[in-house]
């Protein structure tokens, strides 16, 4: 389940000093389509942020795996300045030097041939279902193509990409949903086999398969080796596309600069989003050549691969690589997991399991534990620290790719005196 849906509404406002944040006048004029903890985020810096009552968190949030290099990082200051100063916005009508310096930097650091800039997530996997729907009409002729995905996925909120997302409680009162989408279950090369012979029969049907290289919002489960390399073999066996959604897992938060590098293989499509620019909004859909269909009139972004987003993006993934983040990102998560399993050892009737790549991992709670990961999360942030659930019975921790051991450890500390307090 979305984090977002998991949060019951707060009903306690918070204040500071002399200038209050009231959360009854907030909710008066946002729409509720969010529960959220009470509290009010008014700063940050590195991997810690403070409320609006001055208290301070060490965060393993990160926007949800977004801010890539922490709050008021130096490099994405100087970017968001300067930019800012020079030009911030023009029409795709123009060419845009900032946009094509960040594809640039983006074909040379993966297998991607062509990018198309967008604004989020759900965007980049719209058009990447976009360009899979006319590579089948016009390469493959499928009059009515279907692309699979897996059951727990989560894509997008909007109606392709909620359809696409295999989880029927994003989907409810939705209807009538975008044709064009079966599920499988995750890891199960058997079941995927299965379905696009049952599809296939008689009249070929199947064009694409989309995936995520790690499932996020699915409870933090990481894609098999032997899975991924026969879903490569079947696609290019069959000539299908296959596409990953690396909306969550792009950008180094693996400890690969790309999810797909931790499975030995080359996707056709791919999508970005979250840490792609650390926070500032955007987002890519990239492809290789192969399949780059796309033609002036096809597709479009009023915002996407503007210069600013693209100023900041591009000054994000240099730092990446030119302060040697990725190794940090591979160290910091290897002791993360350390920490977490030595705790399932201590309470074995709370933890089954600790799960992840890089920094993004979680922890799943035994089916007969009497909390739930919304109760932890809630202790956590007595203590100080900021988790995100993945769905009722795992807790995420998706921090800074920037934290340092340190704050691995007092992260740890303070999980442990939150369980204690529960």
């Amino acid at each position: 389940m979305s984090p977002e849906t998991l949060i019951p509404s707060p009903a306690v406002p918070t204040s500071t000093g002399n200038s209050p944040f009231e959360i009854d006048r907030f909710n008066t004029y946002v729409m509720n389509t969010y529960g959220r903890f009470p509290i009010a985020l008014e700063r940050g810096e590195g991997c810690r942020v403070w409320d609006t009552d001055g208290k301070s968190y060490l965060d393993f949030v990160a926007g949800i795996a977004t801010c890539t290099l922490g709050h008021a990082h130096p490099a994405m200051v100087q970017a968001v300045t300067e930019q800012i100063q020079k030009l911030h916005h023009v029409s795709n009508l123009y060419y845009i030097r900032e946009q094509g310096e960040l594809a640039e930097w983006i074909v040379n650091h993966s297998c991607a041939d062509q990018v198309f800039f967008c604004n989020s997530g759900a965007e980049a996997n719209e058009a990447a279902i976009k360009l899979a729907r006319k590579y089948a009409h016009v390469v493959q002729e499928i009059q009515y193509p279907v692309i699979l995905t897996a059951k727990a996925s989560f894509h997008g909120r909007t109606l392709a990409t909620i359809t696409a997302t295999g989880q029927p409680k994003y989907q409810k009162d939705f209807d009538p949903l975008m044709p064009g989408f079966e599920y499988v279950p995750y890891n199960d090369i058997e079941a995927l086999e299965n379905a696009i012979g049952e599809l296939d029969e008689g009249n070929r049907r199947v064009g694409a398969i989309m995936l995520e290289p790690l499932q996020g919002e699915g409870g933090v489960r990481p894609g098999d080796l032997d899975y991924f390399l026969r879903v490569r073999k079947i696609c290019d066996e069959v000539g299908l596309l296959l596409i990953l959604d690396e909306v969550q897992v792009g950008m180094g938060r693996t400890g690969k600069l790309w999810g797909y590098e931790n499975l030995g293989i080359e996707p056709d499509i791919f999508t970005s989003a979250k840490g792609l620019a650390g926070g500032i909004p955007i987002g890519a859909m990239m492809c290789k050549n192969s399949c780059n269909l796309f033609e002036p009139g096809n597709h479009a972004s009023t915002f996407g691969g503007n210069p600013f987003a693209c100023a900041v993006g591009l000054a994000v993934g240099k730092t990446l690589l030119a302060d040697n983040i990725i190794q940090n990102v591979q160290a910091r998560g290897e002791q993360l997991r350390k920490n977490l399993r030595a705790l399932t050892h201590k309470t074995p009737h709370l933890f089954a399991e600790v799960r992840g790549w890089g920094l993004i991992n979680g922890i799943e709670l035994q089916t007969t534990a009497s909390v739930s990961s919304i109760e932890i999360i809630k202790a956590a942030m007595e203590e100080g620290l900021l988790l995100v659930p993945a769905g009722p019975q795992v807790v995420r921790f998706v921090p800074p790719l920037i934290v340092s051991a340190e704050e691995i450890e007092e992260a740890t500390d303070k999980l442990e005196r939150a369980l204690s307090r529960l």
